[in-house]
């Protein structure tokens, strides 16, 4: 089974080998890929977007990570346009993780798209399953959030610092804690009439 069967059989959220070959290399040759994205930091934005194209499955323009960005195989990842991930962001693709346009995302937050088994001797053995991660445009995660397996966060959300969102977030909402709940929507007295001076 070559690393495209592979995938196609991991997208459909049952049990796969975590252990197989030809994830290890993928990981290896994202690690390999990221350093390279990392490392550009002083890089014309063309490149440094250049070499993050290089990584990602899909992307838009006007996109950009603080160092360091990781990402467990990178081709599962779609962003938008206008994206911006802040320090030490990771990104475990097992399954397709989808950012829309204009989303924001603070420093040391994680996407993390697969579980291992609970059985301890299933887990030593590989076993894992994933399940697709989608943020709608216009979301800011703050810092320090986990995002867990098959979670959908809705367009114009906040996830709150610290976080851990392991269901469904709606659109234009306010959510936090651990496990994060919805506090609240997002409505026009939230407004604080800024103006940009530009």
């Amino acid at each position: 089974m070559d690393l495209t069967q592979i995938f196609a059989h991991m997208a459909t959220g049952d049990m796969y080998d975590d252990l197989r070959r030809p994830l290890v290399d993928a990981r290896i040759a994202a690690v390999q890929a990221t350093d390279r994205y990392n490392a550009s930091y002083s890089r014309p934005q063309t490149d440094r977007e250049a070499l993050l194209r290089s990584v990602v499955g899909s992307m838009g323009t006007d996109v950009g990570f603080e160092p360091t960005f990781r990402c467990e195989f990178g081709r599962n990842i779609h962003l938008g346009s206008r994206v911006f991930g802040n320090f030490d962001c990771v990104m475990l693709d097992a399954a397709p993780i989808t950012i829309g346009d204009d989303v924001l995302i603070g420093p040391k937050v994680g996407f993390y798209s697969a579980d291992h088994a609970l059985d301890v001797g299933e887990r030593l053995a590989g076993a894992c399953r994933a399940r697709p991660i989608t943020v709608g445009d216009g979301v800011w995660i703050s810092g320090g959030v986990s995002v867990l397996p098959g979670v959908t966060i809705g367009a114009g959300a906040v996830i709150g610092a610290g976080s851990v969102v392991t269901a469904d977030v709606p659109p234009r909402t306010i959510a936090a804690g651990n496990p994060a709940r919805v506090l609240r929507e997002i409505t026009a007295a939230d407004r604080t009439g800024y103006r940009p001076s530009h």
